[in-house]
């Protein structure tokens, strides 16, 4: 055997015990085996351990879990099935300063509510007719109302005693119709409404303290009852509404106090009664007549201011 013969057959030998010591050491092995890349794959860790290596929690980090993903929500999208979104604050901020404005403005009570019914009829989408009802204690309810779709209707309700409006201000609860026209609810109203094409209903209650309920009513040209967006808006609306007509309905009786007070001192001073006495005998002037108090009073201070002139 030559040289380099014997040179190569020391080097495999020397290579052959090198392997047969490795094998009988487990942490030589150990380290052996995670140096080849094929067994660097079977042992790397399991998703959700304990031992996730940093690179994979970020990874998992920006796919997030189910307590940071955002859900989806028909709420805040505008897209095909989803809820309408709330009125933008600004938009509404306008609406209610709007109002505010018109019916701090009026003179009373009624012309407070046929600005109301006006406002709310053009403020509305899809809104073909508003109405407003104020009922106060012993006397004839207080009626206004904006737009001619649906008048027969809201006239057949108030006759019947029975009706969305009737029941939104007896039960003081939102009264939602999806279509009147086939409401059993009330019957007597369907032929009407689907005569004057009148279908989705809302009624918001009217509640003035101390003095009077009602409610807001407005109808829809369409089926389906009324979208959740303009009911929102409506019940905001009717909401500030009970505060202005509150204060209007204030304002009212202290210039019709101020007006009986000045006709019972007309009378105290034509006929030298005294105060009590005075008032009872405005009272039955106006229950005679068949007028308002208040009405009664001026006419009495107009005539003693004209025979004063004179």
């Amino acid at each position: 055997m030559s040289a380099p013969q014997r040179s190569t057959g020391r080097r495999l030998a020397a290579r052959r015990r090198a392997t047969s010591t490795d094998a009988s050491d487990p942490r030589r092995l150990d380290t052996q085996v995670r140096s080849t890349p094929e067994a660097t794959i079977s042992i790397e860790p399991v998703a959700g351990a304990d031992d996730v290596t940093p690179r994979r929690r970020r990874r998992r980090g920006l796919r997030g879990s189910a307590k940071t993903r955002r859900p989806v929500s028909g709420k805040t999208s505008r897209g095909r099935g989803a809820e309408p979104a709330a009125p933008h604050p600004v938009e509404m901020a306008g609406l209610l300063h709007e109002l505010s404005v018109r019916l701090l403005g009026a003179d009373d009570v009624p012309q407070a509510l046929d600005r109301l019914a006006a406002f709310v009829a053009a403020a509305l989408p899809a809104t073909v007719r508003c109405s407003v009802a104020l009922i106060g204690e012993g006397g004839p309810p207080t009626l206004a109302a904006s737009g001619p779709q649906g008048l027969n209707v809201d006239d057949l309700q108030y006759a019947t005693g029975d009706g969305p409006a009737l029941e939104a201000a007896r039960t003081r609860t939102v009264v939602t119709v999806h279509d009147l026209a086939a409401d059993a609810r009330w019957p007597e109203l369907a032929g009407q409404a689907r005569a004057e094409g009148v279908h989705g209903v809302a009624s918001v209650p009217l509640d003035i303290p101390r003095s009077a309920v009602g409610s807001v009513t407005f109808f829809t040209g369409r089926p389906g009852g009324v979208d959740a967006e303009a009911l929102l808006t409506a019940m905001a609306v009717v909401n500030q509404a009970e505060v202005l007509v509150g204060e209007v309905h204030r304002r009212e009786a202290l210039r019709e106090g101020t007006t009986v007070d000045r006709a019972a001192g007309v009378i105290i001073a034509q006929r030298g009664c005294g105060v009590r006495e005075a008032y009872d005998v405005l009272r039955d002037t106006a229950q005679r007549l068949g007028l308002p108090r208040e009405e009664v009073a001026e006419r009495l201070i107009a005539a003693a201011a004209r025979n004063a002139d004179g």
